[in-house]
């Protein structure tokens, strides 16, 4: 069971540095989008009309993708005040927990940001001509990848393998 997780952890982990660098090229050409407006807007007197809609997109990109990585590098919110009291068993079962609630978070965004995006579907956004359903992809998609990265945390746990927490040494060392 651990080879196969440990297996399983690695094809997740490159899924994982795939996501934080199309995050991180996002957030760039985002960054790029609205030096670019600036400079049309004020510089050539001429705007972008596209320029907004699509960084916001680009916006919704980085933030659940990033979000999404954190929850498997074990960075997402967590209060430990009652956690390092606690025996390693119970830990252990909070922390199993805490990994189902996200779960249900990401089962949660996935299935309203798809109703969303269906509703939205037939809808174009003028200026960039296309179908409104693109400004909820990046919620269905951050939603998929929490629920593959907290259930990749709770089979790691079920497996005897460490899951990470904030400050802890990576999960693969």
């Amino acid at each position: 069971m651990q080879d196969v997780m440990e297996r399983v952890a690695r094809v997740l982990g490159h899924v994982a540095t795939a996501a934080l660098w199309v995050a991180g090229a996002a957030l760039v050409l985002m960054t790029a989008v609205i030096a670019a407006q600036v400079v049309f807007r004020y510089g050539l007197n001429s705007s972008l009309i596209w320029s907004e809609p699509f960084a916001v997109i680009l916006m919704g990109w980085f933030i659940f993708l990033g979000a999404a990585v954190g929850i498997r590098e074990g960075y997402h919110l967590s209060f430990d005040i009652l956690i390092i009291l606690l025996p390693l068993r119970a830990r252990l079962w909070l922390f199993s927990v805490s990994d189902i609630a996200v779960t249900g978070f990401g089962i949660g965004m996935v299935w309203f940001g798809g109703q969303l995006a269906g509703s939205a579907w037939n809808i174009k956004l003028p200026s960039l001509g296309i179908t409104g359903a693109i400004d909820f992809a990046p919620i269905v998609g951050g939603g998929v990848l929490i629920i593959l990265f907290s259930l990749e945390r709770l089979a790691r746990r079920a497996a005897g393998l460490p899951t990470q927490r904030f400050g802890d040494t990576p999960a693969e060392a």
